[in-house]
């Protein structure tokens, strides 16, 4: 019982290396200063998926929204951009798609 449960995250620079060798192999040139990264941060998967797939039907975009989760860094990413950005919190909001009031508990949570 007294065993640590390992966390695996899915390892984003293999899938997005993996789509793109499959499916668009003459495009792997534009992406290959963001997949030579070390680490890929939200920020840089959102900027992959957006210039892979472009536009998603809203459907879709709605239900992939609800499964999404955010570490702490990724918090910190979002909260960055909005400071370096000069964002209030509904323009932070529509950007990423998230509601207000999750950008105003994060705010709570992290930035007190």
């Amino acid at each position: 019982m007294g065993k640590k449960i390992q966390q695996l995250k899915p390892d984003y620079k293999r899938i997005y290396h993996d789509i793109l060798s499959d499916e668009y192999p003459e495009r792997i040139d534009e992406f290959k200063n963001i997949l030579e990264k070390p680490i890929l941060s939200f920020l840089d998967m959102l900027q992959l998926n957006q210039k892979i797939f472009g536009k998603v039907d809203k459907s879709i975009e709605t239900f992939n929204q609800r499964h999404r989760s955010y570490s702490a860094n990724d918090i910190f990413e979002i909260l960055d951009y909005q400071k370096n950005n000069n964002l209030n919190n509904v323009q932070l909001a529509n950007h990423f798609k998230l509601s207000r009031n999750t950008i105003t508990k994060w705010k709570k949570m992290f930035r007190s």
